[in-house]
């Protein structure tokens, strides 16, 4: 089944996204609040529309888990295959403060594993890709782009630009244990996940809430890359479509 998705079409559809967001991202926009609490702006909706009707637009129809789309029941999810997962805006709040650190997000899901991902952050102009067995790619150069072999010597965590836990910052000090020199890089949205992949980030914890829409993208990237997602602290690997959507703690970091 997979090999009959055209990654082009997937990445054509969040660069329409993109450029949708970016007309809004450029003038005055209202902002509106979800019942817990989280913004919601007429960037969300229009990205939304514009992938769904795209992704129903498609060859082949799967159905679609969106964090802007109805609240679908599990007992009506769970034996679903394959499923679109989609963050039409990931980085609401950092849209919102205009510092460019948002992204489109698009899934394929197959049973709990995320086999396709396409991350678009538009206002930065990069395009991060995957597809099972065909690799991982950011602008059309394969990743990773760098890879540190002496991380006892220098090590890099990437960390949440909003929602940076104490829980985070305990784990991130624990880091100076095993490296001589820990740099720290703090950026929004689903790019924590897209800096591991590509090399210029070595660790990624999230010991905070997230969604798994927040991931499943970013994440099919990763493990692309050669590297992969963990529950923190079980160091088991991350599955989708689970009853709750709410992420557990994970770090991103190489495969073992």
């Amino acid at each position: 089944m997979l090999q009959r998705i055209d990654i082009n079409e997937i990445i054509a559809i969040a660069k329409k996204a993109g450029d949708a967001i970016m007309e809004i991202y450029v003038k005055d926009f209202d902002i509106e609040y979800k019942e817990d609490t989280s913004p919601l702006t007429e960037a969300d909706k229009k990205a939304n529309e514009i992938i769904v009707d795209g992704l129903n637009a498609l060859s082949i129809i799967f159905p679609i888990l969106s964090e802007e789309g109805r609240d679908i029941p599990f007992d009506e999810r769970k034996d679903w295959e394959y499923f679109w997962m989609v963050d039409p805006l990931d980085g609401t709040k950092e849209f919102i403060k205009k510092n460019d650190e948002f992204t489109v997000n698009i899934a394929l899901i197959y049973q709990n594993t995320p086999i396709l991902g396409v991350v678009y952050a538009p206002a930065l102009n990069e395009m991060y890709w995957a597809k099972q067995g065909s690799g991982a790619f950011k602008n059309h150069v394969r990743l990773p782009l760098t890879v540190n072999d002496t991380p006892e010597k220098i090590l890099t965590v990437v960390a949440s630009k909003s929602h940076l836990s104490e829980e985070t910052e305990v784990f991130i000090q624990a880091l100076k244990g095993i490296t001589e020199q820990l740099t720290f890089v703090s950026k929004g949205s689903s790019l924590k996940l897209c800096m591991v992949a590509d090399g210029s980030a070595d660790i990624y914890p999230r010991l905070a809430p997230t969604m798994e829409w927040d991931t499943a993208a970013a994440d099919a990237i990763v493990r692309e890359a050669g590297k992969m997602t963990y529950e923190h602290p079980q160091n088991s690997l991350f599955v989708y479509n689970k009853r709750n959507l709410l992420n557990p703690w994970f770090v991103v970091r190489k495969s073992v």
